[in-house]
């Protein structure tokens, strides 16, 4: 097979070795390093030369947001009244070097060597080239960044300049710039905001000896932020300071001598007043960029590598016979890393903190496809991310009380802050099923550490009150079944529709586990239940009523065809005509009136399919396979949620070599721009997916009721694979080898597991191997 792929397939390391412009916008997002709040795109220090349109300078905080109305030229009662969308903050990383009167800029005169590397074992990202101006002077450039996983608010990054062949006076200008602006809004959808020119309003700056700093407010969500940079130069230098407006510039005047580098270290921070109060930003500033410099950029790259060390012995995928697999395997796990907020006031966005896809909105991606990947690798992280839905939950009762619901909660389909930002509900507002992902979440992370604290505390609450939305928007027909009319499920294809297969089936699954919760409450933790009771204004039979719309859901099927039906009226649409529709006019929705789509057999991603995978013990292998056989006909996969999940339905009814295909389409989706928008951002839900796919797919992983079931297979490229998960305060090693498979105890004293159906026990002192 030959490697088209456009990077060296190193497991470890995502290296350019030439600079090519035509995939610089790309690249951009590949490099970019983050640490869950700061977000910085893979731009040079120097800037981008190049045409416009061509390159994204952005610097993104997870979660700080501007506000905006939202604009119907025809509006409705209870639609989104307002959009959120994470602003491009203040560029902190400029260095510009001009050798005498000439700027370097690669794009000019000749580079001779070039580098880049982004390395996933120490977090940092890596270039160096050697480059000779169009006067002739030649330089060796070595630059090295990282983000802080140690503290969020800090960015740091070191610059050497060596002369190769002239001496005399080397310019360093440092800047820090606050004239950026979002991408706005063009024909796409998923890309843009509606507000031209910067979101900021500048209230002050502060310039003085090595120290910058720009004060700045939103205007309309009225977040104070102070961006600052705290520059060093190991060389003797004079200094000057410059405004020009929004832009801060220090320009540091070095003598140069032949071979001997010049060093500037720059440390940057961003606080705003989600976080702290207004007055204390400044000094907070101030203070971690001088504890930032004592420490020195060699101690900050050491503890980051410490940090990356213990992620990676606790979360590692490794494949054993694919190396670009297996890089990008690795890639996806750092960029979730990189992504995800955990401060338990932050989400991740679909498109993480590498680019303005989806204006930085968070989605139900969390819950189903990131959160179990968090859950199984790093579970505190997971536990945060609970914590953000919690601190969401007034917002959720509101948005309820708007939907003429007159009690629960009604989680936004897409949001920042906790308000609804969907502007077109067909396929946004509609798909109710959030709620059902968020009390999925819940018992998933209840199954996986039995944290009764945390449930008592805030789960238990969520799941009764987003309960209650299902008895207000369901009701009982005329033969007794419950059904749940006018929603949207996964399926965004498909709007608007009664008894989508999905959405029934998971709400089944939450209306059962609230009850489930309430009843456990009520006889273990009397007065918790009655804090929650009084809290939720419960009534004595809800509980009850909730079992009885559970166990009288409507799940449409077809006998005839024997499958699951994703709606009690996708059947009897027309299918596509997918042999005459050309490949330029997918994806659909950027080339056919919703109502078009709308009308016709056709899913953009796994619906009836994703309901397979999570509800996975309510089917059988027969099911399964005739679900997937109709539903992979109509689906074109627009969605980048879409082929991870068919993968691992593929992988469990013995379609191998189409697991493996829809394996590889995940595993390199943004390394390889499979869908031709990484640009705008990575794919984070996928990169999830990439993990689900090695560990629900091939190795056959599922946990009902706290019971994890294995059934691993072997891909034959592969020699072995293995994977970790922590479960019952234990961290587990799977190896699966064509000998066998090994589970390994790493952390715990006990645990039991089931192995293609046998039940094997678990201890510290012995690994269990398990004949294929």
């Amino acid at each position: 097979m030959l490697d088209t792929h456009r990077f060296p397939p190193d497991p470890w390391r995502l290296q350019e070795t030439s600079p090519d412009a035509a995939t610089h916008f790309l690249n951009e997002t590949l490099f970019a390093l983050g640490n869950g709040y700061i977000g910085v795109r893979g731009t040079a220090e120097e800037g981008w030369s190049g045409p416009a349109g061509t390159s994204l300078d952005g610097t993104y905080l997870n979660g700080f947001y501007e506000s905006e109305p939202i604009h119907y030229p025809e509006t409705a009662y209870a639609l989104a009244k307002t959009n959120q969308f994470m602003l491009n903050v203040p560029n902190a990383k400029g260095i510009a070097v001009y050798l005498e009167d000439e700027r370097f800029d690669p794009l000019q005169g000749t580079v001779e060597a070039y580098q880049r590397t982004l390395d996933l074992r120490t977090g940092i990202l890596e270039r160096s080239l050697r480059w000779t101006s169009p006067g002739g002077r030649t330089i060796a450039w070595r630059s090295r960044r990282l983000v802080s996983f140690d503290n969020k608010h800090l960015l740091a990054l070191q610059v050497e300049v060596t002369p190769l062949n002239f001496a005399g006076t080397v310019r360093i200008v440092a800047t820090l710039d606050g004239a950026v602006k979002n991408i706005e809004a063009g024909d796409d959808p998923r890309v843009g905001s509606a507000v031209s020119g910067p979101a900021l309003t500048l209230l002050g700056v502060e310039q003085d000896e090595s120290f910058a700093a720009l004060v700045q407010q939103t205007r309309n969500s009225g977040f104070r932020l102070v961006s600052a940079t705290l520059t060093a130069v190991e060389s003797s230098h004079a200094t000057a300071f410059e405004q020009d407006g929004l832009r801060l510039a220090q320009t540091f005047t070095v003598p140069a001598v032949q071979g001997q580098p010049i060093v500037v270290t720059k440390y940057a921070s961003y606080h705003s007043s989600r976080d702290y109060p207004e007055g204390e930003l400044l000094p907070r500033s101030r203070a971690l960029l001088a504890q930032a410099r004592a420490d020195g950029f060699e101690a900050l790259a050491q503890r980051q590598c410490a940090y990356l060390a213990d992620f990676w012995q606790q979360a590692d995928v490794e494949i054993d016979g694919d190396d670009a697999l297996q890089q990008g395997i690795r890639f996806n796990a750092y960029h979730l890393l990189q992504s995800v907020g955990r401060d338990g006031k932050t989400n991740i966005a679909a498109k993480g903190v590498t680019g303005e896809g989806y204006e930085g909105h968070y989605f139900w991606d969390t819950e189903i496809y990131i959160f179990p990947y968090f859950l199984y690798n790093k579970p505190e992280i997971a536990r945060k991310l609970l914590d953000y839905r919690w601190a969401g939950m007034e917002s959720a009762r509101r948005r309820a009380r708007q939907m003429s619901h007159e009690r629960g909660a009604l989680y936004p389909w897409r949001t920042i802050a906790g308000e609804e930002c969907s502007a077109y509900f067909p396929a946004g507002t509609a798909q109710y099923h959030i709620n059902a992902d968020i009390a999925y979440s819940i018992k998933l992370y209840w199954d996986a550490t039995g944290d009764i604290d945390w449930l008592r505390a805030h789960g238990a609450e969520i799941v009764m009150e987003t309960a209650r939305i299902w008895t207000g928007i369901g009701s009982y027909d005329r033969q007794g079944r419950f059904v749940i009319n006018e929603v949207t499920g996964p399926d965004e294809y498909t709007a608007l529709v009664n008894n989508n297969y999905y959405t029934n089936a998971m709400a089944q699954l939450h209306l059962r586990f609230a009850a489930t919760v309430a009843d456990k409450l009520a006889a273990g933790y009397p007065q918790d239940h009655a804090r929650i009771a009084a809290a939720m204004g419960l009534q004595e039979g809800e509980p009850a009523e909730w079992r009885r719309a559970a166990d009288l859901m409507h799940l449409p099927y077809d006998t005839e065809l024997g499958i699951h039906e994703q709606d009690d009226s996708f059947l009897s649409k027309k299918r596509w005509d997918f042999a005459n529709t050309p490949a330029d006019k997918y994806p659909l929705l950027l080339n056919y009136h919703p109502m078009v789509i709308y009308r016709h057999q056709v899913c953009k991603q796994a619906d009836v399919v994703l309901a397979l995978l999570l509800l996975s013990d309510q089917f059988t292998l027969d099911d399964k396979r005739r679900d997937f056989d109709y539903y992979e006909a109509v689906t074109t996969h627009d969605s980048s949620l879409s082929s991870c999940i068919y993968s691992i339905v593929a992988a469990e009814v013995g379609y191998q070599d189409k697991a493996y295909d829809y394996f590889m389409e995940t595993a390199r989706m943004d390394l390889d721009d499979t869908h031709g928008n990484t640009r705008y951002g990575v794919h984070t839900a996928a990169m999830a997916g990439t993990w689900l796919g090695v560990a629900y797919g091939f190795g056959g992983m599922r946990v009902v009721d706290g019971e994890v079931r294995f059934a691993p297979t072997l891909p034959a490229r592969w020699r072995h694979y293995q994977f970790h998960i922590h479960l019952h305060g234990c961290l587990l090693r799977v190896r699966v080898g064509g000998d066998g498979t090994t589970y390994t105890l790493l952390r715990g004293e006990a645990l039991r597991i089931h192995h293609r159906g046998r039940q094997v026990d678990l201890t510290a002192a012995q690994s269990t191997h398990t004949e294929a």
